[in-house]
């Protein structure tokens, strides 16, 4: 009985897989957002904010955040031995990468199938040192996708949600994006 025991609980999906096939199931689909939280100056307040889940492999998925007419930013997440890395490709106009880009983190434990977290890498914190105390974290379920950020030992949050019961129209590829 030991034996069937173990042979179920090692074909039982990881936190982290059922993370990540939840993330896939809405490949190709856009969804409008709102800010939760961030600062009243913040430059993302009154504009239309999309995520289009654009780009999905069986280890990477691509998802452009368009903020208005700014299409420079792309979250980049990476499913490797048990864990996603979520990076933030960020492009000029022209499609060339801009000076801060590629900065994010590693979940650093399996998380939880609904939410995972990406404390600031050493990358991160050499590019962009104020952000070395940075904690991203990204929550999904039926009905939301949050991404959110939080600089430790600051005043610094900000929080986006999607609608996931509702797709809008798929916007242009973000800038730099080779289709």
């Amino acid at each position: 009985a030991l034996l069937i025991s173990f042979s179920m609980n090692a074909q039982q999906k990881s936190e982290t897989q059922k993370f990540w096939e939840t993330l896939q199931k809405h490949c190709g689909k856009s969804f409008e957002g709102e800010i939760i939280e961030a600062p009243a100056n913040d430059q993302f307040r009154r504009k239309k904010l999309v995520m289009h889940v654009k780009s999905c492999g069986k280890n990477k998925i691509r998802i452009p955040f368009f903020v208005g007419d700014d299409k420079s930013r792309t979250w980049v997440l990476t499913y490797k031995n048990g864990k996603i890395t979520l990076k933030h490709d960020h492009r000029k106009e022209n499609g060339k990468p801009d000076k801060v880009t590629q900065y994010g983190g590693t979940s650093t434990n399996g998380g939880l199938h609904n939410i995972q977290f990406f404390p600031a890498d050493e990358f991160t914190s050499e590019l962009i040192p104020y952000a070395s105390m940075n904690v991203w974290w990204i929550t999904v379920d039926e009905k939301a996708f949050t991404y959110n950020l939080r600089r430790i030992g600051t005043d610094r949050v900000f929080s986006v949600s999607f609608d996931l019961s509702e797709t809008v129209e798929n916007p242009e590829s973000p800038w730099g994006w080779k289709d």
